[in-house]
């Protein structure tokens, strides 16, 4: 067509601007998911929730908008200059005719970039007082069930029971496996510890996991855990890493432990150092009671000696005798109490080595669970054929893989 030739007589289409817009926000949107990292710049929250803000690199800028329902799932608060890499869809806003990136996910884009969302949570919680001293919760001095959540297949779990079970073994363990990493793991760790807290039967909760890098960890640095920490009634210890590392659970939680291991030693008293403690309770009752007898006696027998031509000198020995007899029956009295103390500690000790789980694998009982997710079996269609599974028993434990699923009304 000549340059000159209006369109109309050409038979070509000429488009409104809102037919235009229509048109390539139908094509963009047609997009599929995409992923793409640049750097935050103009970063805005809307009193509404939502978040706006540009991403940016050398040679180019997309707007970029978070409705208000997905950014509070987010693991972290964005922050101008912060590298981020994000999943999200094209979208076209025809009114300024501007295309924009609808972010469903984003994740910093390096370890410098991971450190300051970590301070960056770290500040925002603060100053809403999550860390603050003054509301964590006292650890019971002797919990008779401890809570524990954390991966049913790592090393910190083995420490854990381990320990406990040799510092106080009639204590009552109930684990919650969770994902310890990975895109889920910080919503499965917080449901999970609010799911404790719904079943109400527990003293104390260990929330945690083995050592590994800041990524293997962040799931810890998450504002869904902190938060579900927060609103824990149980006390919560926090068991993330080794010594050296220290997580945003750490500052929420009522008491910290450098490690797993060391949760549960702060969780648990000593058996042995109890009864050490009853038996030098007793030896003091027994002395204090001793050394006053002996003062009275001493008082009674200086008045004796200064007044005893005024009384029968038999009157005096009856007097001697009965306070023999009242130190004699203090002793056995003591003493009696001591036994039926201790006697109760162990039948509560029995009693509740009945109620532990494990115990009924020791009956031929066992507990299978998905080696894919660590999720426990109570159903067969919760597995398929060919899927791997791993089955604890009361010694070690088995994995295999399904080779057939038979009809749960069997």
């Amino acid at each position: 067509m000549d340059e000159e030739e209006e369109p109309s007589s050409s038979g070509k289409r000429v488009y409104s601007i809102s037919e235009l817009t229509r048109e390539i926000k139908m094509t963009l949107e047609g997009f599929p998911p995409i992923w793409a990292e640049g750097e935050i710049s103009n970063f805005t929250r809307h009193s509404s929730g939502h978040l706006y803000f540009s991403m940016k690199d050398s040679g180019a800028q997309i707007a970029c908008v978070v409705w208000r329902g997905r950014a509070g799932s987010f693991r972290f608060v964005p922050e101008d200059g912060m590298k981020v890499i994000v999943m999200g869809r094209l979208s076209v806003y025809e009114r300024q005719g501007r295309y924009q990136l609808i972010i469903e996910r984003i994740q910093p884009a390096g370890q410098g970039d991971l450190q300051r969302a970590f301070e960056a949570l770290k500040r925002k919680l603060a100053a809403e007082g999550l860390f603050d001293a003054s509301r964590k919760k006292p650890i019971p001095r002797f919990p008779d069930t401890v809570g524990v959540v954390t991966s049913p297949t790592g090393a910190a779990v083995r420490d854990i029971v381990s320990v406990i079970r040799r510092r106080f073994p009639s204590v009552h363990m109930i684990l919650r496996p969770v994902a310890v990493q990975g895109e889920n793991a910080a919503l499965d760790i917080a449901r999970a510890i609010d799911e404790m807290n719904a079943f109400g039967k527990v003293d104390v909760m260990i929330v945690g996991r083995g050592g590994g890098s800041l990524e293997d960890l962040w799931a810890f640095n998450e504002e869904p855990v902190a938060r579900a920490i927060h609103r824990s009634v149980i006390p919560v210890i926090s068991a993330v890493g080794h010594e050296i590392d220290f997580s945003i659970s750490d500052f929420t939680a009522d008491l910290r432990a450098p490690t797993p291991s060391a949760a549960a030693e702060l969780a648990v008293r000593d058996r042995s150092e109890c009864l050490d403690m009853v038996n030098e309770r007793t030896g003091r009752l027994l002395r204090n009671h001793g050394q006053r007898l002996r003062r009275h006696r001493e008082k009674f027998e200086s008045v004796v000696k200064r007044y005893g031509m005024r009384r029968p000198r038999a009157l005096i020995q009856e007097y001697c005798l009965k306070l023999d007899d009242v130190w004699q029956s203090l002793r056995q009295a003591a003493l009696q109490r001591y036994s039926v103390e201790q006697k109760a500690v162990e039948a509560l000790e029995g009693r509740l080595k009945a109620l532990n789980p494990l115990a009924v694998l020791e009956r031929g009982y066992s507990i299978a669970t998905r080696v894919r997710d660590g999720k426990v079996l109570t159903r067969s269609s919760s597995v398929e054929v060919q899927e791997a599974v791993h089955i604890r028993l009361a010694r070690g434990g088995i994995r295999g893989v399904v080779q057939e699923i038979e009809d749960e009304s069997r």
